[in-house]
């Protein structure tokens, strides 16, 4: 069962699993300024700033960092 709604933050989440316990279900986030993050059953997480730059973070717990710049 999938549970989704906007937390009083105003950010826009969804649980694929229909919770996001740390039992090792998955869910993620849609953020108001344009950010996103998600994470998953395995561990790993990955989070978007909406500006260029975004982390993402293995199951072991080593994490990787990109950035591009937007040029306009």
């Amino acid at each position: 069962m999938t549970r989704s709604g906007t937390n009083s933050q105003g950010n826009h989440y969804n649980t694929p699993g229909g919770t996001n316990s740390s039992g090792g279900s998955s869910y993620h986030y849609s953020n108001r300024n344009g950010s996103y993050y998600y994470a998953n059953d395995n561990g790993s997480t990955y989070y978007n700033s909406g500006q260029g730059s975004s982390t993402y973070t293995a199951p072991g717990g080593s994490s990787s960092t990109s950035s591009s710049s937007i040029k306009k």
